[in-house]
């Protein structure tokens, strides 16, 4: 159930949070195919679509909410009435957020290059150390690329799901470092919480802090976020892979950052180079159409006979977001679509029928 302004498509609220507002006609959406997109929405049974944010040019020009169950983190929700204070999981977006920190860190000479060998920064897990594995280096972790033997594909009651195996240890980085080596690393692409996970320990032992505080101060302030929630292990830990919970205008404003190449409101907060890196190819699986960044996924999309690329953060549940570089477009998506296929196909179909095809020339900037 959808609930909104009477009119879905009036202009979002100037809440002061950073965000300057407009109405979708002003910056080039067309509002046909915005309200032909509520309708879908209306009509699609069994659909659990949170939010849908969309800014161009740094101006957002349209957000709408909707009615239905969520989870914060493994508590069951049954009714949200979600809107734009409400904080959502992003599940495994957090992963490209991490990728950014650890470009921070990079520029802060904190990390000094990705070719830094990850054993280096482990040496309480000596004893997992190899000839093999010591060829694995800041790179392989942030594509996805280790070469360690580790399964994302299987159901999370496997006991072979090495992000589960993560959750439900008191030691998660001995989960992600302990696994064999079977391919050579940088040869192969592999989803992989642990290699985040490592990032993120890297980071908080380069950096003397926590990924949270580094995250507040280095990202969240610059950008004016300011309501998060981090999920922890077991030992504490903030997760670098996946839990972070957050405003979807706040994960608007990360989808910015990447338009803006490091930059929101004329100042730089990550270095542009490594946004162009993050969003570039990197890597690819034989399995899949998309591409790899630095922790963000690339595709691309065919409207009106014309090839569209785009990045995106992805996380389970149907969370998005999406920028498309060519158009200054940022969209945002969260759901509840937990376990469920929907959350593969209803994101693509909101971009590609609906948002894409809105796209025009702006009668005006604000």
């Amino acid at each position: 159930m959808a609930f909104a302004q009477a009119n879905d498509l009036a202009i979002p609220a100037d809440r002061r949070d950073g965000w300057p507002v407009s109405g979708p006609a002003a910056l080039g959406l067309d509002p046909h195919e915005l309200r032909a997109l509520v309708g879908w929405l209306d009509g699609l049974a069994d659909s659990n679509v949170h939010s849908i944010l969309i800014a161009r040019h740094g101006v957002l020009g349209f957000e709408h909410y909707r009615r239905g169950p969520d989870y914060r983190w493994d508590t069951p929700l049954p009714d949200v009435k979600h809107g734009p204070e409400t904080k959502h999981d992003l599940r495994s977006v957090t992963k490209s957020i991490t990728g950014l920190l650890i470009g921070i860190a990079i520029e802060r000479q904190l990390i000094p290059n990705i070719s830094e060998r990850v054993f280096e920064y482990f040496p309480e897990y000596g004893d997992l150390r190899t000839p093999e594995k010591d060829l694995i280096q800041v790179r392989h972790l942030l594509t996805m690329a280790a070469g360690l033997e580790w399964n994302e594909n299987v159901p999370e009651t496997d006991p072979n799901h090495g992000e589960m195996r993560m959750w439900g240890s008191n030691d998660p980085l001995r989960i992600a470092l302990e696994p064999r080596v079977v391919t050579a690393p940088g040869l192969d692409w592999n989803y992989s919480g642990g290699c985040t996970e490592l990032l993120g320990a890297i980071l908080q032992k380069s950096a003397g802090v926590s990924i949270d505080q580094f995250a507040r101060d280095m990202l969240f302030d610059p950008l004016e976020i300011k309501d998060v929630e981090w999920a922890r292990h077991a030992d504490g830990r903030p997760s670098a892979s996946g839990g972070l919970r957050m405003r979807s205008r706040d994960a608007a404003k990360i989808g910015q950052l990447m338009i803006g190449r490091g930059s929101w409101n004329g100042r730089e907060i990550v270095p542009a180079q490594w946004i162009s890196n993050s969003i570039a190819p990197q890597i690819g699986a034989a399995d899949r159409l998309y591409f790899y960044g630095y922790q963000w996924w690339l595709g691309r999309s065919l409207i009106a006979r014309h090839e569209l690329t785009w990045a995106a953060a992805v996380g389970l549940g149907g969370q998005r977001i999406y920028v498309v570089p060519s158009l200054g477009l940022v969209v945002v998506i969260t759901a509840g679509h937990y376990s469920d296929g929907m959350q593969a196909w209803v994101p693509l179909i909101v971009l590609n029928r609906y948002i894409l095809p809105s796209v025009r020339e702006p009668q005006s900037l604000p």
